[in-house]
């Protein structure tokens, strides 16, 4: 069994965590962990720039949440992307913090699926200089959406030629192109899947996101996408005083996700009303709490 840093990463694993699991150590024990937690940067969007810099995201992440690992979004450092001097100081404050780079969430860079060929591409393009971004942040992909125009086949064949195109990119960079489920048919998780297929690639996988199914089965789109997962969005906005999220049943969905193999980072991402940071407390402590019931059921 071998094990690289590319895919030790995407199972949410050190390479010695890996290395101890493989060895039957005390401290494959230790770690022996369903998923480990990161922080969508979307979660506290009202707080950035405002209240918070984006260069201190990764450490303000570590001391309030204690989580190791940031997924950051690309709004808040949009004309940074190309900036040498300004990813090197956010990767330097975040490697100080000891925080990891995980996924970088994209928006406004044009549509992958855009049924202009032109505008389909110039997308492409737009995107690459994120890709690059990810890499010298440390992290192992984008997240991205599979928007277009058209019938179900139509675009069902643009989302593919747009997110080929970009995930032969990623693949120079060894950074993977993960779509979400984000509104239109991405939210249908047969149509979403299908464009998986169609692809073909490990460079190219999904993001299921809890909350973005819209009138779709949430339950019934993650497990169809969950076969190309190589991140999972936690998706909260309310909770009840019991601590549950009224809109979704965590342990039916981290089960699905645990039941599908997966093993790797599962990003909290709040979108609730503020405050943020209470937000963000509430959807970590109900993962630790689904992750107790769920581990001592195995």
């Amino acid at each position: 069994m071998t094990m690289n840093r590319r895919n030790a990463i995407k199972t949410g694993f050190s390479l010695v965590a890996a290395q101890a699991l493989m060895g039957g150590t005390a401290l494959a024990a230790k770690e022996k962990r369903l998923w480990k937690v990161s922080l969508c940067e979307y979660s506290l969007h009202r707080m950035i720039p405002g209240k918070l810099d984006p260069l201190d995201f990764a450490s303000f992440t570590r001391k309030t949440f204690d989580i190791e690992c940031v997924d950051y979004w690309n709004r808040p450092f949009m004309n940074k992307a190309r900036d040498e001097k300004y990813l090197a100081e956010m990767k330097s404050r975040a490697d100080d913090a000891g925080v990891a780079g995980g996924v970088i969430l994209i928006a406004g860079e044009g549509n992958l699926g855009d049924p202009n060929t032109a505008k389909r591409k110039d997308a492409v393009q737009r995107h690459h200089k994120w890709i690059d971004a990810a890499k010298k942040l440390g992290c192992y992909a984008i997240r991205v959406n599979a928007r277009s125009k058209g019938s179900y086949d139509e675009q069902l064949k643009l989302a593919a030629d747009g997110l080929a195109m970009l995930s032969e990119y990623g693949k120079k960079q060894d950074i993977s192109v993960l779509v979400e489920n984000h509104g239109g048919l991405s939210s249908n998780g047969e149509w979403l899947a299908a464009v998986m297929k169609m692809v073909d690639s490990r460079y190219c996988g999904t993001l299921p996101d809890f909350g973005n199914f819209h009138k779709y089965d949430r339950y019934k789109g993650t497990k169809e996408l969950m076969p190309w997962a190589q991140n999972v969005s936690a998706k909260s906005h309310d909770f009840n005083a019991e601590g549950k999220e009224v809109h979704t049943d965590y342990y039916k969905m981290m089960k699905i996700v645990v039941d599908s193999g997966y093993r790797g980072w599962v990003g909290i991402e709040y979108e609730g009303k503020p405050p943020e940071v209470e937000g963000v407390k509430k959807t970590q402590a109900l993962l630790a709490k689904v992750h107790e019931k769920l581990l001592a059921e195995l």
